[in-house]
């Protein structure tokens, strides 16, 4: 049976990216004093204002403007901004349900109710689908192409940018790049044919010559097919924090527990737990247990276990449904103290994450190919 199926991706000067970005900065700002630091600390952007708000319980003195007008700089904001600011601690309720006292001890547990899912599936070496990893892969290309014409004095390519990628599929296989959709913000002098001859050449060609064994033959290619993008970013459009949550994992193919990352510390299962399961699912498909896997779990706010984990390999597990569970029970434990242990998550490494999605880099600890217990 053929199906197509299209993901997409965002450039950091989208407005929602630039403030997912902006809030990870936040985080890892905190986090590098304070390992401990309770961060939820968002924002919203419109043309030259950003809203800062949220709750933060951490030692560290953040300069919320200053962390901000950096960001703001480096993503190609050359204009100076308005910063209002609203944050306040983080629940003494939440943070008593989070952070148990047993004797001596503390113990964490999960700071919300929550369901997260991860996926894996052997269609590309990152055990990821292919039209999301296509996606992010013409975006980080492109930023990479419109930093050096910069960097060459030519201010002729702008932050925002977006992609989708549509691919045919047979017997839930990848066969045909059917089509390449980018649309690139750029100075007003530019053609569009000039446009389009230089994101074919400098971006979309450099990233499907990966892709050597997929057909794109008749791959029907579409560069701004709006036709002029010279307002872009938050001038164009307004930004906040989490609204790019399926960009941000698996482009449409599997389930989304419906709670965004960006901006939250480790204690927040929505973020820490579903980079936990992906990480089990990806370690499923890696041993061979199955070509396609869903993993998800359920947590209670106070809790210090999950209320259930399953396991879904939708008809494409290698050996029974009992040895892949006994392979999860010895091999992982979801309880949020030991998620945040074993990935190693009160490190500043938040930022990186924030654009080209939070899967399918072998950077993060959750990609990581775990040495089995038999």
């Amino acid at each position: 049976m053929r199906k197509i199926i299209t993901s997409e991706s965002v450039n950091i000067g989208h407005p929602d990216k630039t403030c997912d970005t902006i809030a990870d900065a936040f985080l890892d700002a905190a986090l590098k004093n304070d390992p401990n630091a309770q961060m939820a600390v968002e924002c919203a952007i419109k043309d030259d204002l950003l809203m800062i708000y949220g709750e933060a319980t951490t030692t560290t003195k953040l300069d919320y403007a200053s962390i901000a007008s950096k960001v703001l700089k480096d993503i190609g904001y050359d204009s100076p901004f308005r910063f209002v600011v609203q944050v306040s601690e983080q629940s003494p309720e939440i943070n008593k349900a989070t952070v148990q006292k047993s004797g001596s001890d503390v113990v964490l547990a999960a700071n919300d109710q929550g369901i997260v899912y991860g996926y894996a599936c052997n269609e590309t070496p990152e055990f990821m689908p292919m039209p999301i990893m296509i996606a992010h892969a013409l975006m980080k290309q492109y930023d990479k192409f419109r930093r050096a014409v910069k960097s060459a004095g030519l201010n002729l390519y702008f932050p925002d940018a977006k992609s989708q990628v549509s691919i045919e599929y047979e017997n839930d296989m990848p066969v045909r790049i059917h089509t390449i959709l980018i649309s690139v913000s750029h100075d007003v002098s530019l053609l569009p044919a000039e446009i389009s001859k230089d994101i074919a050449d400098n971006v979309i060609k450099p990233v499907l010559s990966q892709y050597k064994d997929v057909d794109k033959e008749g791959c029907t290619i579409l560069v701004n097919p709006s036709g002029a993008f010279t307002v872009w970013g938050s001038h164009s459009d307004s930004g906040c924090v989490g609204r790019k949550i399926i960009v941000d994992t698996y482009g449409g193919v599997g389930r989304h527990g419906g709670g965004a990352f960006s901006s939250k510390n480790a204690t927040k299962i929505d973020r820490s737990a579903a980079y936990y399961a992906r990480y089990v699912a990806k370690n499923i498909v890696a041993n061979g247990m199955a070509d396609r896997v869903e993993v998800s779990a359920s947590y209670a706010i106070g809790l210090t276990h999950p209320l259930k984990v399953n396991v879904e390999t939708f008809g494409t597990a290698k050996v029974s449904e009992s040895k892949i569970y006994e392979y999860v029970a010895k091999n992982f434990d979801f309880k949020p103290a030991n998620i945040i242990k074993e990935l190693d998550l009160l490190k500043p490494i938040y930022q990186a994450t924030a654009c080209f999605g939070h899967f399918g880099r072998n950077e993060f600890s959750w990609e990581k190919i775990k040495r089995q217990v038999d």
